[in-house]
């Protein structure tokens, strides 16, 4: 229960200890008295879009019915828990990454560079492309937080892109106008005291973990006084936040342990865990964290690169990611490669599933989030851009109705999509790189 007679905290508000800021996450006491109705009315938006390269099997994502009654396909099954929440998007393609030269390196790196852009990649050294989604909303919903939009990848840069193109397109999915692509961070570490620390050094970062102090341990003083001056409800929500910035850290903590006592991989970066399944899991619960203390509103996510060999044991699949796309049509290699697309969907399931569990407001973050799952390719063992292996998930602060599979015509941009996604966050735009018009989602 708010009382109208309670203090109001400010949003703005931080726990401050020694050299340390922590943001807090959304209390009803931030809200001031006599405005609680309204606040309540209209949640923030959040946006995340994620890419996976190497398409997916297609006649085992792609659900047999259309509407609201279809069947979750072999592939996306462990999205059913959140089918309220979901919709497939069938029939969406990159025409503009379809090039002239039909090399696989450079198809490849057209399907990263295309996804959030809609925009066909200049060729030679120098990048030109065009402004991503992302980017188009983070100037929208982004503007009066601490950092606009959050750039996460696991897998480091690539240095050979193939065909005449700039590795940027393969490097990420962000650009910020069309000749200013945005790095992505992998190393969760980096992330971490990007969002809630100030140690944005190598230097400082190893004095830290020298010092083996934790971020929360000075601030848990002020924490202590302000919790008593909560209603209950607030306790509970700031005590979990609490806690979930604690575990986070420790994970870092160990993961930084164990990369840097490491004689076996003496070139890995410290903090960036050797097991996908641990890196990606930490990557997520910073982006829950970030949108939990609304330090950004808009995150980009990359699984892995274009032509990434990358093996992932806990998918029961031993083969690299890249070879085995290239299945030659051998009912085997495909059956390994839907089980290892099954894998990469439950990972993403995580992400939702916390989302879920993370208050917002009078809902959660996944009532009020907009989050895009996909690849710039379908057909991997052919290179094709169309149809393409697309999700949206979340609530969009109450924009969006899941529980649907919405065929559109062949032929239909994925920027129809990304338009309709930027109209639910409130963004005034007409067009979107090469839509033709919008996704009724």
């Amino acid at each position: 229960m708010v009382f109208l007679t309670k203090r109001h905290l400010s949003r703005r508000a931080l726990l401050r200890g020694a050299g340390a800021a922590l943001a807090l996450p959304f209390l009803e006491s931030m809200i001031p008295a006599g405005k609680v109705r309204a606040a309540s009315s209209a949640p923030r938006a959040r946006l995340a879009c994620i890419y996976v390269p190497h398409g997916a099997v297609m006649s085992r994502w792609t659900p047999a019915r259309v509407g609201t009654d279809f069947e979750f396909t072999e592939i996306l099954k462990p999205l059913e828990p959140f089918r309220e929440y979901v919709n497939v998007v069938s029939g969406l393609g990159l025409p503009l990454a379809y090039g002239q030269d039909a090399s696989a390196g450079a198809n490849h790196t057209r399907s990263s560079a295309v996804y959030l852009t809609g925009a066909k990649p200049g060729v030679g050294a120098e990048a030109e492309l065009g402004v991503s989604a992302d980017q188009v909303a983070a100037r929208h919903v982004g503007q009066d937080v601490a950092l606009p939009s959050l750039e996460l990848c696991i897998e480091g840069g690539s240095l050979s892109c193939g065909a005449g193109l700039s590795c940027a397109y393969r490097n990420t999915i962000s650009w910020q106008t069309p000749t200013s692509p945005l790095p992505m961070e992998n190393n969760p570490q980096v992330v971490f005291e990007r969002l809630f620390g100030d140690g944005s050094t190598a230097e400082e970062r190893a004095s830290r973990r020298a010092q083996a102090r934790s971020l929360l341990d000075s601030i848990m003083e002020e924490a202590a006084s302000l919790q008593r001056t909560l209603p209950a409800s607030d306790r509970a929500r700031l005590d979990r936040y609490l806690t979930d910035v604690r575990e986070v850290e420790r994970r870092i903590a160990l993961a930084g342990a164990q990369a840097h006592g490491s004689m076996k991989l003496p070139t890995a970066p410290t903090g960036i865990p050797d097991d996908f399944d641990v890196h990606i899991k930490l990557m997520f619960d910073l982006q829950v964290l970030a949108w939990q203390a609304d330090v950004t509103r808009v995150t980009t996510l990359m699984f892995a690169k274009e032509v990434s060999n990358a093996v992932y044991p806990a998918s029961g699949v031993r083969e690299p990611f890249h070879n085995l796309s290239h299945h030659s049509n051998v009912p085997e290699n495909i059956a390994r490669l839907a089980q290892l697309n099954q894998y990469h969907v439950r990972t993403f399931a995580y992400l939702l599933e916390k989302l879920r569990n993370t208050p917002d407001g009078e809902g959660t973050l996944l009532d009020h989030s907009l989050v895009l799952y996909g690849s710039g390719m379908s057909n991997s063992n052919q290179h094709d851009h169309d149809p393409l292996p697309i999700v949206v998930a979340g609530g969009a602060a109450g924009r969006m109705k899941g529980g649907r599979h919405i065929q559109v015509a062949a032929g239909t941009p994925l920027s129809n999509l990304l338009l309709a996604m930027l109209h639910k966050l409130d963004v005034p735009a007409d067009s979107f790189g090469d839509s033709t018009g919008t996704v009724d989602i």
